[in-house]
């Protein structure tokens, strides 16, 4: 199982205060240095698209590379991809959404559009051991509703054995049953929840039991997305640190240095996150 910290990249993205690219990059290495397998570590978007994620080149080369850490950049088009492979970062997240709207919302894109932007991304990238697709909002999207399972498998498919598939709940509305169906009906390697709805620790143990390998978290609990109105927090990393250690599942991560981690956010973010195990270490 590989835990995926996306904090510095999706949990940063949505925070009122924009960090400089080297506090950005101290974060990656207090995460790297707890022994998380993989930290998703930056975007490469327009500054004036997600300014929070501005300056990756930067955050990039003041990371403090480690062997057993595997560091990840988000790319949503092509100027994006040749961002990502001149940084030399170790894998390569191309995503899009599973509905029309959310892609225009995002990327000003129709569906059809931003899937065979993807396509182009991954048949670019020289290794598909290297490369994620992420799908969003494949339970349920903030401006069509339900999403079709059947859309979303589709979509999947298209993507299975060239690249690892991830799911999202972008808006935090799937519950366990969901989840299980969806992940045992595209055979996706992840899932990508946010606990909106008090839901995504659940969800991620049913993402676990119905077959999936890789889940994402943010450390705090940090998170939302710019174009998911009312969309909070992706599950705190320590949380569920603490969650599957305690149902037996191997991490490979030092609990008390994630909750250091997130001591440290807190203050520098002046204020109380969104997790539960920090505070009660």
């Amino acid at each position: 199982m590989t835990l995926c910290d996306v904090g510095p990249r999706d949990g940063l993205q949505n925070e009122p205060e924009t960090l400089a690219p080297a506090v950005r990059a101290d974060l990656v290495n207090r995460l790297a240095a707890a022994g998380l397998p993989r930290v998703e570590a930056v975007s490469f978007v327009r500054d004036d698209r997600v300014p929070r994620m501005a300056g990756a080149e930067e955050v990039v080369a003041a990371i403090e590379r480690r062997a057993d850490t595997e560091y990840a950049g988000l790319v949503l088009n092509e100027r994006g991809w040749e961002r990502f492979v001149a940084s030399g970062l170790d894998r390569m997240t191309v995503t899009f959404a599973a509905t029309d709207a959310f892609n225009r919302a995002n990327g000003n894109m129709t569906l059809a559009d931003a899937v065979e932007q993807a396509d182009a991304i991954v048949a670019a990238c020289d290794d598909s051991s290297r490369a994620t697709v992420t799908i969003s909002v494949c339970f349920g999207c903030p401006f069509e509703g339900a999403v079709d399972p059947g859309v979303v498998a589709d979509l999947a498919a298209r993507f299975a054995g060239r690249a690892e598939v991830v799911l999202a709940d972008t808006i935090g509305v799937a519950t366990p049953r969901s989840v299980r169906s969806l992940v045992e009906r595209t055979g996706a390697d992840g899932f990508h929840g946010h606990n909106t709805r008090n839901t995504g620790y659940a969800n991620c143990l049913a993402a676990l039991d119905a077959g999936a390998t890789v889940l994402d978290a943010s450390v705090g609990g940090l998170g939302g997305c710019p174009y998911a109105p009312r969309a909070t927090g992706n599950v705190a990393t320590e949380d569920l640190v603490y969650l599957l250690e305690g149902e037996g599942v191997e991490t490979g991560v030092d609990l008390d240095a994630l909750v250091a981690v997130s001591r440290w956010l807190e203050g520098l973010l002046g204020r109380p996150l969104e997790g539960y195990v920090y505070r009660t270490a």
